[in-house]
């Protein structure tokens, strides 16, 4: 049986599945690649560079956020009414993860050690804050679909 995320909490009888998951990461690399296009051409004062990072991040990172919520969906921490908590680590685990692409990704277009070091930086503090309201939007105005609870088996009824 899948973990719940914190949304499937506050939701009984709910579940996240593969799709919702999907989707849930692209609608966050839109906001994310917007923010990094943002951050990179203000740093670098080139729009060159910012387009190539904010392109090559739409990849590498709609990948690695769907293995995040796929590994999240096993977390059982915070499930039990933490779900501002949850979804506060959880940003920042995400920002981890996100970070150390967006270094290498600058890094690499850009070779620039210090443009790669700053936009990554700017990126730890934009990130959480637009990570915790993209949670809260999807588990407030797109929740996880209600499923009913499982009938109970015929070997699981009472004896009568």
């Amino acid at each position: 049986m899948d973990a719940a995320t914190p949304e499937t909490a506050a939701t009984p009888g709910a579940k996240d599945g593969h799709l919702r998951s999907l989707a849930k990461a692209v609608s966050w690399r839109f906001v994310g690649s917007l923010d990094t296009l943002t951050l990179s051409y203000l740093v670098t004062g080139n729009i060159i560079w910012a387009g190539s990072i904010a392109s090559a991040e739409t990849i590498t990172k709609i990948i690695l956020f769907y293995l995040h919520e796929r590994v999240w969906r096993r977390v059982r921490w915070g499930l039990d009414g933490g779900g501002h908590a949850r979804a506060v680590v959880k940003g920042a685990s995400w920002r981890a993860v996100g970070t150390a692409d967006t270094f290498m990704l600058s890094w690499l277009i850009t070779h620039h050690l210090g443009s790669a070091a700053s936009i990554a930086s700017f990126e730890t503090v934009t990130k959480v804050a637009l990570f915790y309201l993209h949670e809260q939007a999807w588990g407030r105005f797109l929740p996880p679909k209600a499923i009913a609870p499982a009938a109970p088996t015929p070997s699981a009824a009472p004896a009568g």
